[in-house]
């Protein structure tokens, strides 16, 4: 596992101890060297830079790529991709709209980032969806090409906005990109509407040279994805180094930055970077690898969880088998017929389909066999929003089947945690056998982070046994195969292969007689199994909750899920600012810490900042009878670290 995933990675520079960093300061801009040409080179500490333009004009891949070689250079980073749910949006449109916003720096961050410094805008449409979120003072690139009437008029710009003033509190440079793309692609003799393809890489060349991005691994990845094509590859490659040239000989770019690599923000390692839908997919390879299991899942595309089949498919070599299934209901019945059979059994979806796969999950408890249910939660209900991220599937997890069906659930923190996120619920379904969910959410799936690839005997070992002969002895002295017969400590039942001679047993949804596993309608009986079940769950060993307190504050702030990072960032905020603030994160929402009642005892105030309505705040109320006070935000995106920091400080005042 580990040589496949070395043989992808890409290297940042080594490290030693890690530091905080992060917090929201000014950029801190030093005068440094010149280069030959007689420009500025302005050093940095961090950028926040957005890609901005129509859905068709390639931001998320010229983001990807400006993501990459930064991740190469040895940059902690960030990002959040924002994309239309539509496959081609309207162009010049403000629903058409797609961005990616990249936050790197020489030390450790956690966010994307609140605000750009820099602005790529393609078109009106993107400069007016995006222009709020710019602080004044900011670099805004904007391709003038597309400032014509009819564009402008689209997104209801009465007059140009280069040219009425309403810009002047920002650094704007017109740049005619359309224009430049052609003209440096004239001797390819493509037609206009194929060289205006290649403005995005114009663009990067662009940002590129404006930041000291390393260039190879850009013009290598080029000539690999249009291998097909060499005339567009070259084309491609073309329009990617003049941009770099315009930004060096251009009088409108005068100074350029540096960010230097976080050389003291992580361990010594290997780095690659990695988004959560990746590192996820990497963890699901590693667990079947660590528990000597096939590896099955059986799936149905659904934004956003669909990149982890496409992953999956790619490596058959690990044992893996990938199903793509007709429907969500046929996907995870293949994938609990597997884990009969088996295999470690894996589906992933979205909310929509968690409902539909619901009645499936409850086979899954009754039948007790190890499954994981990979929820990549997005906006609903309903279709709702399939390219914006929420954490408001919570409670259809909990409690979201017929009957008393309780199932473990894992929440990852960070993209790279995804990786080992994965792993530890393949352990918990294996070691107690239960289907268990893990719920990621669009924010960590599309987003990405440095990642360090682990040493391969740094990982835990699950290795499961399964069944090979008798287990219970009658009155009579008969030995028999129970397949309900459990293991004292977890309370696990035996994992018997169809086929081994000796072991056939009865399967399917009818509740089982304990023991034997006969259908039973026994009101005792069926009493009994269901306390089983719940008690199984409840004593599944998790790690105690961990606080972050170190000035013992009377305020505790309380997450989960991918809220991980801005509240890190807005706690760092309020303590750098001199405000106490205790901090701590759920991976494990069923069953809780054990500690997690006495946690929450020891605050006068518990606030919870969720991506819903307030979830996981009315399961502590339940629980604990503590006052957990929610903050709530469901507008499709993360929070914004100074938005909490705000927030935390009023709950602190209150």
């Amino acid at each position: 596992m580990t040589s496949q995933v070395s043989s992808a990675a890409e290297k940042a520079d080594e490290a030693n101890d890690a530091v905080l960093g992060g917090q929201r300061a000014p950029l801190s801009g030093t005068t440094g060297t010149t280069e030959g040409d007689g420009k500025e080179v302005r050093r940095l500490d961090r950028v926040i830079i957005r890609f901005a333009g129509d859905s068709g004009d390639g931001m998320q891949l010229t983001g990807d790529r400006f993501t990459s070689e930064t991740a190469s250079f040895g940059n902690d980073l960030s990002t959040l991709p924002n994309f239309p749910a539509e496959i081609r949006a309207p162009a010049g449109t403000l629903p058409g709209v797609s961005s990616f916003q990249l936050h790197f720096a020489d030390h450790d961050i956690l966010t994307p980032g609140d605000a750009p410094n820099v602005l790529v805008a393609m078109n009106p449409a993107a400069l007016k969806a995006n222009i709020d979120d710019v602080p004044r003072g900011a670099e805004i690139i904007v391709n003038t090409d597309e400032f014509t009437k009819r564009p402008m008029a689209k997104v209801g710009y009465a007059t140009n906005p280069l040219e009425d003033g309403s810009l002047e509190a920002y650094n704007v440079h017109p740049v005619p990109l359309t224009t430049l793309t052609i003209e440096a692609l004239k001797e390819f003799g493509l037609s206009r509407k194929e060289a205006e393809r290649s403005k995005n890489m114009f663009a990067l060349g662009l940002l590129s040279w404006m930041y000291h991005r390393p260039t190879e691994g850009t013009e290598t990845f080029l000539r690999q994805k249009f291998a097909k094509k060499p005339q567009i590859a070259e084309a491609n490659v073309a329009a990617f180094r003049a941009g770099w040239n315009f930004g060096e000989t251009t009088e409108d770019f005068a100074v350029s930055y540096e960010v230097a690599p976080a050389s003291q923000a992580f361990p010594t390692g290997t780095y690659r970077n990695i988004s959560g839908n990746l590192a996820l997919s990497y963890g699901l390879i590693a667990a079947g690898q660590l528990a000597d299991l096939p590896v099955y899942l059986g799936s149905y595309p659904i934004t956003p969880a669909s990149d982890i089949l496409h992953e999956l498919s790619r490596h058959k070599n690990f044992g893996v088998r990938t199903f793509q299934a007709e429907d969500e209901i046929a996907g995870i019945g293949a994938a609990l017929g597997a884990a009969f059979g088996g295999a470690l059994g894996v589906t992933t979806t979205s909310g929509p389909g968690v409902a539909l796969k619901s009645e499936t999950i409850g086979l899954a408890v009754s039948l007790e066999l190890p499954l994981l249910i990979i929820d990549i939660q997005r906006g609903g209900p309903s279709t709702g929003l399939p390219t914006k991220t929420e954490q408001a599937d919570l409670l259809q997890a909990m409690y979201g089947r017929n009957g008393e069906a309780p199932v473990p659930i894992v929440a990852p923190q960070t993209p790279a945690d995804c990786f080992d996120a994965a792993i530890d619920a393949a352990r918990i379904a294996l070691t107690y056998r239960t289907p268990v969910f893990l719920l990621s959410d669009g924010y960590l799936a599309n987003g990405s982070e440095p990642w360090r690839i682990p040493e391969t005997d740094s990982l835990p070992d699950l290795t499961t046994p399964f069944a090979t002969g008798p287990n219970h002895t009658l009155a009579d002295g008969t030995e028999v195969f129970w397949p309900y017969k459990r293991d004292p400590q977890t309370l696990a039942r035996p994992w018997a292969i169809p086929g081994t001679p000796g072991l056939e047993h009865r399967i399917g949804g009818i509740e089982k007689q304990d023991g034997t596993g006969n259908i039973s309608y026994d009101p005792a009986n069926h009493d009994l199994m269901v306390r089983t079940r719940q008690a199984k769950v409840d004593n599944i060993e998790v790690p105690d909750l961990v606080v972050d307190d170190p000035a013992g504050a009377a305020t505790l702030v309380l997450g989960w899920g991918s809220t991980y990072g801005p509240i890190t960032a807005a706690v760092r905020r309020l303590r750098a600012a001199g405000q106490p603030i205790a901090q701590a994160h759920l991976r494990h929402l069923n069953p809780f810490p054990r500690n997690l009642g006495e946690v929450l005892k020891g605050y006068d105030k518990v606030v919870v900042p969720e991506m819903n309505l307030g979830q996981l705040a009315m399961l502590l109320r339940a629980k604990y009878l503590v006052d957990a006070h929610s903050y709530n935000q469901v507008n499709g995106m993360p929070f914004k670290a100074e938005q909490l920091a705000t927030a935390l400080k009023e709950a602190i005042d209150a």
